[in-house]
């Protein structure tokens, strides 16, 4: 771990995720040879950040499931069906940070309760800060990326095929990928 001596004073305040300039995304295996990446297209969130004392900053990001999107529309019908994530009786998947805790200068975990499919596990997301800037428009913005690793069998999501040649067809750990551009709420 490396020593946490940075503070960020200035970036004290709330925020809301820009969508139009942030991707939560994801990849898992698929047939045991290669990746399948994906995104959610439609989601929302804010965080509150105190940059002296970054264990009292928090953040909330819900994800409508309706939007998954894998560029192959039988692929994402299936993820929205009940073998899946069930999308008609769990329409929002979510996300409440439970702690922050910074580890290194630009570095922080986040750490929180993911619910999906009613289920909800804690998990650790690493991010890392990737700066801050005024845009054109006036707006202050703030950039974090992190991504974690999930079994999707704590979430209830058990459907598999078994392969010919031996495994499965999707994995049953999904990377999370957290791409977050955010503006300061005036």
């Amino acid at each position: 771990m490396t020593s946490a001596t940075t503070t960020y004073p200035q970036l004290t305040g709330e925020y809301t995720i820009d969508t139009a300039h942030s991707r939560i995304g994801f990849v898992a295996r698929h047939a045991m040879v290669t990746k399948v990446r994906g995104a959610f297209n439609e989601f929302d969130g804010t965080f509150s950040v105190n940059g002296d004392e970054p264990a009292k900053s928090s953040a909330t990001v819900t994800i409508k499931a309706h939007s998954i999107d894998t560029r192959n529309a039988d692929r994402d019908g299936h993820l929205r069906s009940n073998d899946f994530l069930s999308m008609d009786e769990y329409p929002e998947i979510k996300f409440v940070s439970t702690g922050i805790t910074q580890t290194g200068d630009a570095s922080f975990d986040v750490t929180g309760d993911l619910t999906i499919k009613d289920v909800t596990r804690t998990i650790t997301i690493p991010f890392d800060f990737e700066g801050s800037a005024k845009d054109p428009f006036g707006n202050d913005r703030v950039g974090f990326e992190g991504s974690t690793t999930i079994s999707r069998k704590d979430y209830g999501i058990t459907w598999n095929a078994a392969l010919e040649t031996g495994g499965v067809l999707v994995s049953d750990k999904v990377t999370l990928e957290f791409e977050i551009s955010a503006i300061k709420n005036a």
